[in-house]
Formats: structure tokens, C-alpha cells, sequence
């Protein structure tokens, strides 16, 4: 399999061909057709959040053809499309049992290695899928079968942003019609959010970004307003916007400890700020208890969008099927795995919503 590794920190991705050293009973191994590339690749390369081990295979958002199963797999067979999910799903934890499969015990198993590079040195997945490369080899429980006939490079942004952001507003939110909500980060989660907004039927749908190419997709996926956080003081634009209530609903979706703090400064009186974006460990609320206390602000963490992922990925793929969520516009850029640096490098830019590695 051919594949871009990451040997270290700050370290250039290289592409590498490795070996599949194993097939445990219930793995699958599945022809990558697309995987998209997530700021969340980014953060263990700049030390922000850890990798499983080094080097590493990045990536958690794709999708592709199962072409070989385990002895044990039952979920899945040759010749599939599956989506992976970067959050197993076992089925017998607790949380699984409960409804809660974002939060499955299996995400916090121990990393294993499947992979090896020619001299034996073991290759390590992030978020047990490692999405740059060819093939990848998974247990089951971290794909999902889909129906569809949408392209590859959409499917694929199902996987993590396009989930996590709409999920967020319908699932864990759950974002009323007529309501106000604001955005704070309009990369691929963030225009997620606004869609969600806008197909919950949300009223005012305010979408806070630097980048001006950002604000304008924003509009064009439904936010009603965007604003300039290095032009003007987007609180107080905000409580203009609602009158001087403040908004009923704030998402923060770039995983800054800042933008954070305003979103819960721009809420009214008992509105909801959800935690979407992959913060930094370190980062702590920046507002008061008492005032958290006098308002009756809620402040919910999302994980996943609080998705179910085998009911709403086909959810989500009806919702494409049918016009009402517009993946085709959040792929900004189609790339080679060669690219894949470049492609990284655009995050940190801001030049892009997705670029999508097609193999």
C-alpha cells in the first residue's frame, strides 16, 4: 500500500510504500476512494493534540471499497462503500447500549499497528483509520456501509466535518426553527453549522470568520450575516443583530479558547454555546461562574456531533440526494496524495473549506 507517513512533529508527510503486517479476525481492508483533509490532521503535527504514535498515517475523514474481511466480520462485505467513522461503534459498551455510540469505549483503546514500513518499523493510524494512503486496514467497527451514488469527494466529508458540524445543531443542540445562531470558525465544521442551521430552520444564522473567501460561502450556505472578527467587535455586532439580547444559539467551531469566550458572551439569557472544534487540552473557560450561574447559560460539549452514525449517515446522504445539504460547494480543492502537504499547509492559510485527496 502506498500511503503519506508522518515521521515526527513538524515534519513533513512522506509518501512511503508500507506493508500490512496483519488482518486481525474482524478487520476489513478498504480501497480508498477520497479522504478529506481536516484541521485535526494538522494539530498533532504542530504538537497540538497527540498522534497515536510516530511515524504516523493521518487522515480520519474518507471513504472507499472493502476489498478483503476478517474471519469474524459480519457488518460489512467485499465490495461495500463504507464511510469510516473516526469514533468506533462496538455495540456492547456501555455508552453504545445507552444511544450514545459517539461516545464508545473503543475510542480510547490502546493504538495498535497493522502496518510496518520495509524494515519492520511499525506505522501507526490516526484515529484508527489513516485516511492518506490507498488502502486502509480497520476493524469493523470503525466503518459504516452507505448507499449511494453521490461522488466520492462528498461522501467523504461525511466521515468527520460535514457530521460533526450538522450533527452538532440537529443532535446535540438541537437548534429550534426560528432561532438565532451564531458560528465562530467557518472552515469545514463551521459551514456544516450553518447548514445545520439552515435546515433546522433557523431565523438568523450569523457565521464569524477573518477570511473573507470563509464569510462568503457562509452566505452562500445559508448564513444571513458574516463578520469580520479583525474589523469589528463581533459581540457587540451580535447583540446589535438580536436586538441586545444576545443570540439564542453559539457554536464554536475553530477550537480556540477565544473565539469560545465570545461565543458566550454573545448568547442571550439562557441560550446554548456548543463546544464543536478540537480544542487544545490546555485551554479553560474564560468566563465567570457567577455569571454562568445568573443567566442559566448552557454550555454543551459535542463530540462527533453527538451522531449516531449508522442512522445518520444515511440521514445525511438523504439530505445531499435531495438538495437540501450542499456538499459539492465545501470541496474547495482535488488533490493527489503527493499534494497532501500543500494541502495541509492551506489550513493553516485559511485559503480552503476542504481539499480532497482522490485516489
Amino acid at each position: 500500500m502506498r500511503a503519506a507517513v508522518a515521521p515526527g512533529v513538524n515534519t513533513p508527510l512522506v509518501i512511503e510504500d508500507l506493508q500490512i503486517t496483519k488482518l486481525a479476525p474482524q478487520d476489513v481492508i478498504v480501497a480508498v476512494a477520497a479522504s478529506g483533509v481536516c484541521h485535526s490532521d494538522v494539530n498533532p503535527l504542530t504538537g497540538r493534540s497527540p498522534a497515536p504514535g510516530w511515524p504516523v498515517i493521518l487522515g480520519h475523514e474518507g471513504t472507499g471499497i472493502v476489498t478483503e474481511v476478517g474471519t469474524q466480520v459480519e457488518s460489512v462485505c467485499i465490495g461495500d462503500r463504507v464511510i469510516g467513522s473516526f469514533v468506533p461503534t462496538c455495540g456492547r459498551c456501555r455508552w453504545c447500549t445507552d444511544g450514545q455510540t459517539n461516545l464508545c469505549q473503543e475510542f480510547f483503546a490502546t493504538p495498535r499497528s497493522v502496518l510496518a514500513r520495509s524494515d519492520g518499523t511499525p506505522v501507526y493510524a490516526f484515529d484508527a483509520l489513516g485516511t492518506f494512503a490507498d488502502q486502509m486496514v480497520v476493524s469493523q467497527h470503525s466503518v459504516v456501509k452507505v448507499e449511494t451514488d453521490l461522488p466520492a469527494e462528498q461522501v467523504a466529508l461525511l466521515g468527520c466535518g460535514v457530521t460533526t458540524g450538522v450533527c452538532a445543531v440537529l443532535n446535540t443542540a438541537k437548534v429550534q426553527a426560528g432561532a438565532s445562531v451564531v458560528v465562530l470558525g467557518a472552515g469545514g465544521v463551521g459551514q456544516s453549522v450553518v447548514q445545520g442551521a439552515r435546515i433546522a430552520g433557523a431565523s438568523m444564522i450569523i457565521a464569524v470568520d477573518p477570511f473573507e473567501a470563509k464569510r462568503k460561502m457562509a452566505t452562500r450556505l445559508g448564513a444571513t450575516h458574516a463578520l469580520d472578527p479583525a474589523a469589528i467587535d463581533t459581540v457587540a455586532a451580535v447583540r446589535e443583530l438580536t436586538k441586545g439580547y444576545g443570540a439564542d444559539f453559539a457554536f464554536e467551531a475553530a477550537g480556540r479558547q477565544d473565539t469560545a469566550s465570545d461565543g458566550f458572551s454573545m448568547l442571550r439569557r439562557g441560550g446554548t454555546l456548543t463546544l464543536v472544534g478540537a480544542n487544545d487540552a490546555s485551554a479553560m473557560p474564560q468566563w465567570g461562574l457567577k455569571e454562568w450561574m445568573i443567566s442559566e447559560k448552557r454550555v454543551l460539549g459535542s463530540l462527533y456531533g453527538s451522531a449516531q452514525v449508522q442512522r445518520d449517515f444515511a440521514m445525511l446522504i438523504r439530505m445531499a440526494e435531495a438538495g437540501l445539504l450542499q456538499l459539492d460547494h465545501m470541496v474547495s480543492r482535488r488533490l493527489s496524495l503527493p499534494d497532501i502537504n500543500d494541502a495541509l499547509d492551506a489550513i493553516e492559510r485559511g485559503d480552503v473549506i476542504r481539499s480532497v485527496v482522490l485516489f
